[in-house]
C-alpha cells in the first residue's frame, strides 16, 4: 500500500479507517459508535467504548511478554545516575501509587496537578492518575508560582504532586517553596500536597496535608478502571496566558488510537525499539512521546533529566544515543542549532557510535534549511521535519514513513497525515493558489487524538478554533503548498508582517538569513515603521569562532534578502547579539522582541530562559537607534 491510498481511505471512509486502527487496542468494551456528536454538536470518537490508558501502557505490555523489558531509561547527568525500569517494576509502582491516590479520596473525574522535574516518579504519577480515571494536569516545572497558581484555580485539583527540587544549570530549584507560594496566591486550595523527597531532610513535610510520595506506596495495589473513550485523560495548559489559561483537554480512546497509529505508520518503530523524545513532560511532546505513545506501543522510552545542548559537552546527544542504543530521536530544531553553534565541524559525533539511530524527527518550530542540511550531512540518516500542535496531540504534516518513500525536503513539513484534510485558505475562506500563502485549516471532523474541547470553556473553544472558518479548525499558523504537494509552515499568522500593504513572511527571511555561513541562528521580526507600517529587522547569533564585522554581515544579508525576495521586503538591518531570548522549551520570544522595539509595555514571560537577554536586545536596538522606542526623531 502507498501513502496516497492509505491517506484517501482515511478521508473518504473515516469511520471504517479509524475503527480498524482502534481495533488494534485492548478495549474493556469495544466501541460500536465510531464517530458521533455530543449535545453541543462537537465531534467525538468511540463514544461508547471503555478503555484505560494505564492498562494499555503497562498491563497489556506485560501480558504480551514484555514484563522484563526496560520501559524507562532514566538518565540524569546532574546526579550521575542511569536507571533502567522494567515494565514489571513500573506497573508495580504505578498500581501502588494509584491505590495511594484512591486512599486520599481521589476518584474518577477528579483533577490532579503534577508539578515535577524529569524523574521516573513524574511518569508514575501520570500513569497512576490514568489508572483510576483521575484527570492529570502536568504543569511545566519551570513555571513560576503565579503561573502555577492560575492553573490551580482553573483545574481545581484534589491533590498536587511535586518533588523536593528540580535541577537547572547545576542549581537546585526548590519546588516545595514554589508550590507554597502558589498556594498562597491561589483562591482554590487542594486537599493534599504529595512530595517526592529527593534527599533526606531536604523538605519539611510538617503541614497537616503534606504527604511523602513514597508513603502512598503502602496502600495496597489498584487495578485499572475502565473509563469511557471520551473521558478526559489530561488537561494541558498553553503557556504564557494572562487571566484564565486555555486548558487543552485530551480524551482517552481517540488519543490512544492516534498515538498507536503514529508509532506504527509515522515514526515507523517496532516494539522493543528505544525511542527518545528530547523534551519535557510539561509539554505536549512529553505527554505524547516520552510517556504514552512509546509505552502503549511496547517501546523503551528515554527520560532525560537535563538539557543536553546547554551543557559544556556538545556531544551529550551522541553519548545518549550510543549508550542507550537509541533508534529514533525526536527533538526541536533549536536543539540542533545549539549543537551546530557549539560544534560547527561536528567533531564530537565522531567520538561516538550512533549506528543504532535510524531516523531523526524535528518539530516544535520550523526547521530552517541551513540547519536541516547540516544535521542531515552530519548524521547521514533520514531527517524528517513535521508539524503539529498542542491541540492536535500528534503529527498533522510529515512523511508517513511506513508507506511513503518520498524524502523530506528542507523547509517543508511534508504531507498531510492520515485523517487531516488540510486546506490553505485566504481571509474569506477560499483555497489559495498553489504557492500562495494563507491560513492553515483542517476540515472537520478532526481525526482521533485532537482536542475535543477546552477545559470548562466550550464558548472559548468554538470562538478560538471554528468561528473564522465554519466547518474547519483554524490552526493559527500560516503556510503554503507547492506543486508537488509539500507543505511549508511559515509560522504563526501574526508572524506575517505588513510592509507597505504587502504581506511578507518573516519565516522566509529567516531562511535566507540563516543560510549565511557565519550565522548560527536568527530571528526576524517586524518593527513599527512610520512610513511603511512595519519593516523587518534581523537579530543574528554568530557561529562560535566566526568573526565578521557587523556592517559587513549586514550588507551581505541585505543583499541576500534583496536578491531572493526583492526590494519590497525593505530589509535593511541585521543586528548581532550573543543570544536570542527563548522560552525554556527553546522557542524564540519574537513577540517580546517586537514589544521592546516598538516601545510597548511588556512583561517578562514566565517561561523565559534568561531575562538578562532582553537587556542585550534593548542595547542592540539602542546602539543602532532602531525601533520607535530608540529612533532619533528628526
Amino acid at each position: 500500500m502507498h501513502y496516497e491510498e492509505l491517506y484517501q481511505q482515511s478521508i473518504a471512509n473515516k469511520e471504517e479507517f479509524w475503527k480498524e486502527q482502534a481495533d488494534k487496542l485492548s478495549w474493556f468494551e469495544k466501541p460500536e459508535t465510531i464517530l458521533s456528536q455530543n449535545n453541543s454538536g462537537l465531534h467525538q470518537w468511540f463514544a461508547d467504548g471503555r478503555i484505560n490508558m494505564s492498562y494499555l501502557c503497562l498491563d497489556q505490555q506485560i501480558e504480551e511478554g514484555r514484563g522484563n523489558q526496560t520501559a524507562i531509561i532514566y538518565d540524569s547527568p546532574a546526579f550521575n545516575c542511569i536507571k533502567h525500569i522494567s515494565y514489571n517494576e513500573l506497573l508495580d509502582n504505578v498500581s501502588k501509587f494509584a491505590s495511594g491516590l484512591l486512599n486520599l479520596g481521589v476518584k474518577q473525574g477528579d483533577t490532579v496537578i503534577i508539578y515535577m522535574p524529569m524523574i521516573p516518579q513524574s511518569v508514575i504519577a501520570m500513569l497512576a492518575c490514568a489508572r483510576i480515571g483521575a484527570i492529570h494536569s502536568v504543569v511545566f516545572g519551570g513555571f513560576a508560582p503565579h503561573e502555577l497558581a492560575v492553573r490551580i484555580d482553573d483545574a481545581q485539583p484534589k491533590v498536587i504532586i511535586s518533588a523536593s527540587y528540580g535541577v537547572e544549570f547545576g542549581k537546585k530549584i526548590p519546588y516545595k517553596i514554589l508550590v507554597d507560594q502558589a498556594l498562597k496566591e491561589s483562591k482554590y486550595q487542594p486537599n493534599y500536597q504529595v512530595y517526592y523527597r529527593r534527599e533526606e531532610g531536604f523538605d519539611d513535610l510538617g503541614g497537616a496535608n503534606e504527604i511523602d510520595f513514597e508513603a502512598l506506596y503502602q496502600c495496597g495495589s489498584a487495578k485499572s478502571i475502565p473509563v469511557l473513550s471520551t473521558h478526559p485523560l489530561y488537561i494541558l495548559y498553553t503557556s504564557g496566558t494572562t487571566g484564565r489559561p486555555k486548558g487543552i483537554v485530551r480524551d482517552t480512546g481517540g488519543y490512544a488510537t492516534a498515538l498507536r497509529f503514529s508509532m506504527e505508520y509515522f515514526y515507523d518503530v517496532q516494539p522493543g525499539n528505544v525511542f527518545w523524545a528530547a523534551s519535557d513532560i510539561g509539554w505536549v511532546v512529553g505527554h505524547s512521546y516520552i510517556v504514552y505513545a512509546p509505552l502503549l506501543y511496547g517501546c523503551t522510552t528515554v527520560l532525560y533529566e537535563g538539557k543536553p545542548v546547554r551543557t559544556p559537552d556538545a556531544g551529550a546527544f551522541w553519548r545518549i544515543i550510543q549508550q542507550h542504543q537509541v533508534n529514533v530521536l525526536f527533538t526541536a530544531p533549536t536543539a540542533i542549532r545549539a549543537i551546530k553553534k557549539e560544534d560547527p565541524g561536528a567533531s564530537f559525533i565522531h567520538q561516538f557510535d550512533t549506528r543504532s539511530l535510524q531516523k531523526l524527527f524535528l518539530a516544535g518550530e520550523r526547521c530552517d534549511p541551513a540547519t536541516f542540511h547540516w544535521i542531515k550531512e552530519v548524521l547521514q540518516k533520514p531527517v524528517i521535519d513535521h508539524w503539529w500542535q498542542t491541540e492536535s496531540g500528534w503529527a498533522m504534516l510529515g512523511i508517513l514513513n511506513k508507506y511513503d518513500q518520498r524524502e523530506a525536503i528542507a523547509g517543508s513539513a511534508g504531507f498531510p497525515v492520515c485523517g487531516f484534510e488540510i486546506k490553505i485558505l485566504d481571509e474569506e475562506g477560499h483555497e489559495v493558489p498553489i504557492g500562495s500563502e494563507g491560513n492553515i485549516a483542517v476540515k472537520l471532523p478532526l481525526p482521533p487524538g485532537c482536542l475535543p474541547s477546552l477545559w470548562k470553556n466550550e464558548i472559548r473553544f468554538q470562538k478560538s478554533y471554528f468561528e473564522k472558518y465554519p466547518g474547519y479548525y483554524l490552526s493559527g499558523d500560516g503556510g503554503y503548498r507547492n506543486a508537488e504537494g509539500y507543505h511549508f509552515v511559515m509560522g504563526r499568522v501574526d508572524d506575517v508582517i505588513n510592509v507597505s500593504g504587502h504581506r511578507l513572511s518573516t519565516g522566509e527571511m529567516e531562511e535566507i538569513v540563516a543560510g549565511h555561513p557565519a550565522v548560527a541562528e536568527c530571528a526576524v521580526v517586524g518593527i513599527a515603521d512610520e512610513l511603511r507600517g512595519q519593516r523587518p529587522v534581523a537579530f543574528v547569533v554568530l557561529k562560535d569562532g566566526v568573526e565578521i564585522r557587523e556592517v559587513q554581515l549586514e550588507e551581505e544579508l541585505v543583499a541576500n534578502v534583496r536578491n531572493k525576495i526583492g526590494a519590497i521586503a525593505v530589509f535593511k538591518n541585521a543586528l548581532q547579539v550573543k543570544r536570542l531570548p527563548k522560552t525554556r522549551s527553546g522557542k524564540i520570544l519574537r513577540k517580546t522582541i517586537c514589544e521592546i522595539a516598538d516601545g510597548k509595555a511588556y512583561s517578562i514571560p514566565s517561561t523565559i530562559d534568561d531575562p538578562n537577554i532582553l537587556d542585550e536586545i534593548k542595547d542592540a536596538l539602542r546602539i543602532r537607534q532602531l525601533g520607535t522606542a530608540f529612533e532619533l526623531k528628526s
